[in-house]
């Protein structure tokens, strides 16, 4: 799925619009129709619904779906911002149509709000602004949406909460001038804004509705922004021959482990395995030997000349192999050395995590060392050793944009929705997973499944992209077992072979 910008996103109104042979009315009509749906689906006629009405389009969806919930014996009341006494062509239609119903609960407002009382058992619908606001609210909007806010009435927004902007909103004061909804009713696409970490309590859940626009105009309108999604996913796994041998799913070298941190070692090689590796060798020190040999008897061991037998000082280097560097590395300052050594003898894409990322951190110009199409796996920590302090999600991602072009690499950011960052400034966000993948381990396990597609052949992007869906998804299988809180990287990693089953079958 396509994420759109708001000017994209007029563009592809204006051709469903014309396609149809309909009129913007008639479109907005549509939309409230799938908005009244959703709240008719939630509370009776009896719930007290307060509904705010800006001046603009996204107030025009409010009236409208405020006139479809009369028809259906609510009693909401409805309150329309036109302080400047200005509407949009079918906010004022929808206006007239309330007035024409003689409806007594209908207040204008254009000068000033008497706000009404609310409290924790109202509903509030917010329809101030909709996703094509791009200055920062001021004046009375201000005082209304900290009222909404502080009410603890529980919050619909229609398109997006008022006062966000659809993609970036760095300079916005979110925390104070943004609606902060309950539940986020969206129209055919979500809004990237939706995506990053400080939006989340403005967002709350968010659900898009389809409002039939033309498939066609997506389809052909360009994007940055995708969604990982099953059908894609579906699409880039590759069938498995029926006369293959080990040879035809790649050879994985996965150098992980140190002292204490073992454990690393084997859940990714085990996630490697489950992933589809033909074979994987796990370069390791001594003190791995005897339980990554126990543990994951699939794997072959190969062991570092490290005469302590506790860290990594050396990586071979052999042909016709994809490795992946890093769970449990450690970062003595040997394994540095051999890092430093290994990259600049190699040309062929890799997975870097974990201490690979921190042993980079600790000499930062072995990062103009990593082989181009490389994929590194960052989580919010490891990326701001890399490339410098960052206080916002958004700014993390701009950052990771601008780094994947410069470093022509992929850059796995991992968080609630992982965003996979190719060189050519494309983005895919991944929406499986859950609050219990947030375990020790974790990241091990999405290095093993990410190596063993690069392994098998996938490119980098490709690798990437579908590895965290696999990931995600193990996660959520997982959790249907275990529950969140029980939920452990181990479990995620024996879930792998059901994921890729769970999307090839259907």
């Amino acid at each position: 799925m396509k994420i759109f910008t708001p000017s994209d996103i007029r563009e592809i109104d204006r051709i469903s619009i014309e396609e149809e042979g309909i009129s913007s009315y008639d479109l907005m009509e549509r939309a409230a129709s799938a908005v009244s749906y959703e709240i008719m689906s939630r509370w009776l006629p009896s719930q007290r619904i307060v509904m705010f009405a800006g001046p603009g389009n996204n107030g025009g969806d409010t009236l409208a779906v405020a006139r479809q919930l009369i028809d259906q014996g609510y009693k909401p009341e409805i309150l329309l911002l036109n302080t400047k006494n200005k509407l949009s062509a079918d906010c004022e239609k929808n206006k007239q149509r309330i007035i024409d119903y003689g409806y007594p609960d209908f207040t204008e407002v254009t000068k000033y709000l008497d706000m009404p009382d609310l409290t924790e058992s109202d509903v509030v619908i917010d329809g101030l602004f909709g996703s094509g606001l791009s200055d920062t609210i001021q004046g009375g909007y201000v005082s209304l949406i900290r009222n909404i806010n502080e009410s603890g009435a529980f919050v619909v927004s229609i398109d997006i909460p008022s006062g966000l902007f659809s993609e970036f909103n760095k300079g916005n004061l979110i925390n104070s001038n943004v609606v902060h909804a309950d539940l986020t009713l969206t129209f055919q696409f979500p809004r990237l804004s939706f995506f990053f970490e400080e939006n989340a309590y403005c967002v709350g859940k968010w659900k898009i509705l389809d409002i039939g626009l033309s498939e066609k105009a997506m389809k052909k309108m360009p994007a940055n922004y995708f969604l990982i999604d099953k059908t894609g996913v579906k699409e880039a796994i590759k069938p498995r021959y029926q006369f293959a041998s080990k040879d035809n799913f790649g050879r994985l070298m996965l150098v992980a482990g140190s002292y204490g941190m073992i454990g690393a070692a084997i859940l990714a090689s085990r996630s490697a395995m489950r992933a589809g590796t033909g074979a994987v060798t796990v370069h390791t020190p001594a003190c791995g030997y005897v339980v990554l040999q126990t543990s994951v008897p699939e794997v072959m061991v190969d062991v570092d000349n490290d005469s302590a037998g506790t860290n990594i000082t050396s990586i071979p280097v052999r042909q016709k192999m994809a490795y992946a560097i890093g769970p449990g590395l450690g970062t003595e300052q040997r394994t540095v050395d051999a890092l430093e050594k290994f990259l600049k003898q190699s040309t062929s894409p890799m997975v870097l995590d974990a201490d690979a990322l921190n042993c980079i951190a600790k000499r930062p110009s072995m990062i103009y060392d990593i082989p181009r199409n490389s994929i590194i796996t960052p989580h919010h920590k490891e990326f701001d050793r890399l490339f410098g302090e960052h206080f916002t999600d958004e700014e993390r991602f701009m950052k990771a944009v601008d780094m994947a072009k410069l470093l022509k690499i992929v850059i796995v950011m991992k968080g609630h929705y992982t965003k996979v960052i190719r060189p050519d400034g494309k983005i895919f966000i991944n929406t499986t997973g859950n609050p219990g993948m947030a375990t020790a381990g974790s990241g091990d396990v999405l290095t093993g499944i990410i190596a063993s597609l690069l392994a098998q052949g996938y490119n980098p992007a490709t690798a990437a992209s579908v590895g965290v869906f696999i990931h995600g998804l193990a996660g959520d299988i997982a959790r249907e077992q275990y529950g969140e809180t029980g939920l452990i990287a181990g479990d995620i990693a024996g879930n792998i072979g059901k994921a890729f089953q769970k999307i090839i079958d259907k």
